[in-house]
């Protein structure tokens, strides 16, 4: 979803991937950070969560309703309906991305 939006074009793709994938965790409540992850990918926690807070608002409210392809694509069982997912409470995020 970040590929059709502009604000994300000045993010490096491997702290955008880092964010999406620390997003992810948060959400499916698999964990936080780890040391492994911080090691390979050369971002702390902390680091991220503004980021992780933007996507985490991007797909909380869809700015255009014209580009549809993305979610469509998403929400088929192929890709697991991933576009279907909730996104997170801003404040449950939050506090979640405070204890990692």
């Amino acid at each position: 979803m970040t590929l059709q939006e502009y604000d994300y074009v000045r993010e490096s793709p491997s702290k955008l991937a880092a964010s999406c994938l620390l997003l992810a965790l948060t959400m499916k409540n698999l964990g936080g950070w780890t040391p492994t992850l911080e090691y390979y990918s050369g971002y702390c926690s902390k680091d991220l969560h503004p980021l992780v807070k933007r996507l985490n608002f991007l797909l909380t409210y869809q700015p255009c309703d014209k580009l549809k392809a993305v979610r469509n694509k998403y929400s088929h069982r192929v890709f697991f309906e991933v576009a279907k997912v909730t996104p997170m409470d801003m404040l449950q995020l939050e506090e979640r991305l405070r204890r990692c």
